[in-house]
């Protein structure tokens, strides 16, 4: 990608707001994930980084985790899988004996012009990557959660605001928003917080890879900000809703967009 994303703030330090803890960030080799896994390491946690196959991406995400002097484990596999969920979680507990965060952040999209050309197949692949994958993570790290620990889910600003050229992407993100505030309900009891972040045209791999030159060439310059945002600008959102500092927040959603106006 050119210009390449820009997943790290070089003139960002860290103040331990997760001195320790272990997260589990699915789609962790690039865009926002690995934004998020670097972030975390300089605040002082240990991560584990769920992929499907793009294994130099991976690496790039251990060596960035390890500058900030933590460690990184990677696991590839499809997340649309419920044992592989479950073999994930059991890898992270197996690395690094606890676990404390989860990011649910791994998602693919295909555009189609009409709903016509969404095939049951891609509607299917599309559903178990952005979302059973949610239920899967979520229902196999439980067991290891506790008081104190942080869901956060990713969603997009396509779950408020619609995509015509994205109607199975847009579904699966609105059905997170659902998702997030009925787990919050759930597990307050148990002193689990659970929130997500809903990013707007953020440039990560999946843009070019998934859109025509012609409007890549014009993505994010629609927002207030006139720009695409960098995965670094988000990272932050995730960072705040899993330290203490985001305490009183679960079934919430933070909205790095560029300044576009959401229904909430």
């Amino acid at each position: 990608m050119q210009p390449r994303p820009r997943v790290q703030d070089g003139g960002r330090h860290g103040s331990r707001k997760l001195e320790d803890k272990v997260a589990l960030i699915t789609g962790g080799d690039s865009g926002i994930g690995r934004a998020t896994a670097v972030a975390f390491a300089q605040e002082g946690a240990d991560v584990a980084i769920v992929y499907l196959n793009e294994h130099e991406d991976a690496k790039e995400t251990e060596r960035l985790v390890a500058n900030e002097q933590r460690r990184c484990v990677t696991v590839a596999g499809d997340v649309g899988d419920e044992q592989f969920c479950k073999d994930a979680v059991e890898k992270t507990i197996r690395e690094f004996g606890r676990l404390d965060i989860l990011i649910n952040n791994a998602a693919e999209q295909h555009p189609q012009k009409k709903i016509e050309d969404i095939s049951a197949a891609q509607l299917e692949r599309t559903f178990r990557t952005n979302i059973y994958s949610f239920f899967y993570m979520t229902k196999a790290a439980l067991q290891h959660l506790h008081e104190g620990s942080s869901i956060i889910n990713t969603t997009s600003v396509t779950a408020y605001r619609g995509s015509p050229d994205l109607l199975d992407y847009s579904a699966t993100k609105g059905a997170i928003v659902a998702f997030t505030r009925s787990l919050a309900k759930a597990l307050a009891e148990r002193g689990i917080r659970v929130n997500a972040v809903a990013p707007g045209p953020i440039w990560t791999p999946l843009i070019p890879s998934t859109f025509p030159p012609e409007k890549v060439e014009r993505f994010g310059k629609e927002t207030t900000l006139g720009r695409p945002g960098e995965p670094a600008e988000v990272a932050p959102s995730y960072v705040f809703l899993a330290s203490s500092d985001g305490s009183y927040f679960t079934g919430q959603v933070l909205h790095p967009n560029g300044g576009e106006v959401v229904n909430a």
